[in-house]
């Protein structure tokens, strides 16, 4: 059973261990892992550390099992990580629907985030909940040493006004 609830303090440690495991297997052939593993399992846990509140977990059988934030609280999911071994079973879809409802509930007629270009699986997922490709970046990363492609995408809630002249535009 899926239960979606808000982070505790005491979930970071399991948060940051779920949020390594699935950026590793986001990252496979990207990124030479065990150089960036450190780096990502920092980034995590500075993350979580300070803005456990803005998180949200996907619980499959009682235990933590993914989880996603708007770390601004704005229109933007900033992140959204499944531990692989419970991907494919409607954590990432509950999660995202609770993020969707935050942004929708907080006035805003529009979803955002960004992924890795080559994360051809994050991108095939929010494509087939409603997502459409926004733009595609490249940019250079010192950390890397190399170009980084992200990709941005984005889901309108909310139907735009019409926008013309003549009968029928207002």
């Amino acid at each position: 059973m899926i239960a979606i609830r808000n982070a505790r303090e005491d979930d970071v440690p399991a948060l940051v261990e779920i949020g390594v495991r699935a950026w590793e297997q986001a990252v496979v052939g990207v990124a030479d892992l065990q150089v960036r593993r450190d780096y990502a399992r920092n980034a995590f846990q500075q993350f979580l550390g300070r803005h456990w509140l803005r998180v949200s977990v996907a619980e499959a059988d009682g235990r933590p099992a993914g989880w996603a934030s708007r770390e601004a609280l704005d229109d933007e999911i900033s992140d959204l990580w499944i531990d692989p071994p419970q991907q494919n079973k409607g954590l990432g879809s509950a999660l995202l629907a609770a993020m969707e409802a935050e942004i929708v509930a907080a006035g805003f007629e529009a979803a955002r985030l960004q992924t890795h270009a080559r994360n051809t699986a994050a991108v095939g997922f929010f494509q087939k909940h409603g997502y459409s490709v926004n733009w595609l970046s490249i940019d250079y990363s010192e950390r890397l040493d190399r170009d980084v492609e992200s990709v941005g995408l984005r889901r309108q809630f909310v139907a735009d006004e019409p926008v013309g002249y003549g009968p029928g535009a207002f």
